[in-house]
């Protein structure tokens, strides 16, 4: 069967102009909208509501993809989401990939009050202070959700959570945990602590090792990780509000890790930890 003939084919119509606005940090904070792209995104998308509210208010899917795709397509027309069947030049003009994969869907923001999270009484949080390339703070959100962590926090000084990039980077992972932005370093970390949460900062110059720390048995209780610029690190100021400054130990001859590994083994540390005997994940949650 062949696919039916796409409903939008011109790249000026409103809908599709207003849809590449969203590209723009600027268009996106005003309209408290943003872009998700591809099948996996979109799906978990359509499957998202914030405060009772369908995420997924609008997508665009070109005929081969609604075919390919047909039960994403559908859980989108469940959720309330307006679908456009567009052309594939339609599609390519919205999108913000060399090669779009036929899927762009309009979701509402989703950040979560730094309050709420609190009040959640969370045991594992990563914490982006100054990280400022989206590809870096979408994998880090994708690495905390699949760590178990209960919520990430992104400082005033860093970037947009809602970068199409950073976006692409979580594949899915900015529907599955809550987010604050926008918070004060100073006011998250003193926070965190006052919540009962160790504070650890992650930096390659740290006098404390993670395997040691692993060894010692101080690393079960309710935890946050503190990660920094992906060139400078974390300032000494900053490091200052800490419990600790932890280094991951290099073994081999590499001068050093990437943002995005580095929070993914501190992380994972955590989680094994917390679920060890004594850890405060060790008793089985009913």
């Amino acid at each position: 069967m062949r696919p039916a003939a796409p409903e939008l084919i011109s790249p000026r119509s409103p809908r599709v102009v207003a849809a590449r606005r969203l590209a723009k940090r600027n268009f996106r904070g005003k309209e408290r909208l943003f872009l998700a792209e591809g099948p996996q995104a979109v799906r978990e998308a359509a499957g998202h509501r914030v405060d009772g509210a369908p995420t997924l208010v609008e997508l665009f899917v070109t005929p081969e993809a609604a075919d390919r795709y047909a039960d994403i397509v559908g859980d989108a027309r469940a959720a309330g989401a307006r679908v456009h069947l567009a052309a594939e030049q339609v599609v390519a003009d919205i999108s913000t990939t060399v090669t779009p994969q036929g899927l762009v869907g309009i979701c509402r923001f989703l950040d979560t009050p730094f309050e709420d999270i609190l009040k959640a009484r969370p045991r594992l949080v990563a914490v982006l202070a100054h990280v400022r390339d989206p590809g870096n703070a979408g994998t880090v959100l994708r690495c905390a959700d699949a760590a178990g962590a209960e919520a990430v926090v992104l400082t005033d000084a860093s970037v947009d959570l809602y970068n199409p990039k950073a976006v692409r980077a979580s594949v899915g992972s900015h529907f599955h945990l809550p987010v604050a932005v926008g918070v004060p370093v100073e006011e998250a970390v003193g926070r965190l602590r006052d919540a009962g949460v160790r504070v650890l900062a992650a930096d390659g110059a740290g006098d404390r090792d993670l395997d040691d720390e692993l060894d010692k048995g101080t690393m079960g209780g309710p935890t946050a990780w503190l990660f920094g610029n992906e060139a400078w690190g974390l300032p000494e100021e900053t490091r200052a509000l800490t419990d600790a400054v932890v280094r991951v130990p290099i073994h081999g001859r590499a001068e050093s890790l990437n943002l995005a590994t580095a929070a993914a083994v501190c992380l994972y540390a955590s989680a094994r930890a917390q679920r060890a005997s004594g850890g405060c994940r060790s008793v089985t949650e009913s």
